[in-house]
């Protein structure tokens, strides 16, 4: 019988909430939201379930040991109290991330790591006259360092490479989103899979493949190669089969339409490389489309979501261009639920359109909003053309955010 602990699963600013919802969905105990990150136990399974399934996470650590320290020798002598053979063997290899926000630590976090690493290879030194080696690209075990104001948390760094990196993208364009963040704009938009879905401008795919996967309820990170628990003392294989076959049981079949559109011919073969890469060609079609010049076309419900140029990402007149998004939202998109993300607020008030809703996220550095805004032309029409009624009959329900 595997024991519970405490793990925490990082994320991006603004997806906290939708990361614990994501973890009491999967079956966690305790949860506790935080800045960037979300706390909750469950046993060495739910460990391997996390890393597979959680969509919002961008790594799952392990807490090995929290102590309060006030300076940098302080931390290097606590360091050498733990039994670090539990986790690492001589022979080993290991590397050292850290996270400084501390007013008592004038250094910065890269100082923090190697004082860190300092600490380990004289412990093992002392014990046993050799020392494990670093190796940042492929480590046995990764440690974090975690410092606020005087509490210092140690602990193992389950995942290896963050878990964006789900193993499907092997073609990017000049701004690609983070599939973390791509899957935390479709759950934040409400989307499970129920209505039609649009990327108006898809770029290299991420955003349609992230909800692909949520429609189908296609675990995360299942195309993965590699995590670092594969590497650990205590790796149980047999247990990490036998939650992975369950997660893959699981999923289903969406029988809405997942389209993307693209202006660009480049885009839209490294968006088909990409849905391939994913095995999700069966759900999801691409089209060699200008957006400007479209109207939806599919029945009912339809959620639209992308994610525009910024401006500092490609050189665009931004004001002009939020212009054109309006107009055709306006005249080519009844009876949809719009979302896009931005980080230029000014170019937002040329829409011309009421958001219902702005929530405020980060894009890399990039302070922005993810707005929504509800199209009922469908409704108007409908009242005046008894047919188009099945397009809109929920359209003046009121919204259930």
């Amino acid at each position: 019988m595997h024991k519970n602990f405490k793990m925490v699963a990082t994320t991006m600013f603004g997806l906290e909430e939708v990361l614990a919802e994501e973890l009491r969905d999967l079956g966690a105990q305790d949860v506790v939201v935080g800045v960037r990150n979300v706390s909750y136990t469950g046993d060495t399974g739910f460990m391997y379930k996390s890393n597979l399934a959680l969509r919002t996470a961008i790594r799952i650590l392990k807490p090995i040991k929290v102590f309060r320290v006030f300076d940098e020798n302080e931390l290097y002598k606590k360091l050498q109290t733990i039994k670090w053979e539990d986790y690492l063997d001589v022979d080993g290899t290991f590397s050292i991330g850290s996270v400084v926000n501390s007013d008592k630590f004038t250094s910065n976090s890269h100082y923090i790591s190697l004082k860190t690493k300092d600490a380990i290879a004289d412990y093992y030194r002392a014990k046993y006259d050799k020392r494990p080696d670093v190796d940042l690209k492929h480590p046995d075990v990764k440690i974090h360092v975690h410092i606020h104001r005087d509490t210092c948390t140690i602990s193992l760094d389950s995942s290896g490479d963050s878990l964006h990196k789900r193993g499907y993208r092997s073609a990017t364009n000049i701004a690609p989103i983070n599939e973390v963040l791509a899957a935390g704009l479709v759950l934040l938009s409400g989307y499970k899979g129920e209505c039609n879905f649009i990327d108006p401008m898809c770029g290299s795919g991420t955003i349609l493949i992230e909800a692909a996967m949520i429609a189908c309820n296609i675990p995360a990170n299942i195309n993965r190669n590699e995590f670092c628990f594969e590497n650990w003392k205590d790796y149980d294989e047999d247990l990490f089969f036998a939650v992975h076959d369950s997660l893959l049981k699981k999923i289903t079949s969406s029988h809405f339409k997942i389209m993307g559109f693209d202006k660009a011919p480049s885009a839209v073969r490294k968006a088909n490389d990409n849905i391939k890469n994913s095995n999700l060609d069966d759900f999801v079609k691409v089209h060699h489309v200008n957006f400007f010049n479209s109207m939806k076309e599919v029945f009912g419900q339809t959620t639209i979501l992308f994610n525009p140029p910024y401006g500092e990402r490609l050189e665009v007149d931004t004001h002009e261009f939020y212009k054109k998004i309006g107009d055709t939202l306006k005249h080519g998109y009844p009876d949809c639920k719009v979302w896009f993300i931005t980080s230029d607020l000014e170019a937002l008030k040329h829409v011309g359109l009421k958001t219902s809703r702005r929530i405020p996220l980060k894009n890399g550095d990039l302070d922005c909003r993810f707005v929504r805004y509800d199209m009922y032309e469908g409704s108007r029409k409908a009242k005046k053309n008894p047919h188009m009624r099945d397009l809109s009959q929920d359209e003046n329900k009121p919204s259930e955010d």
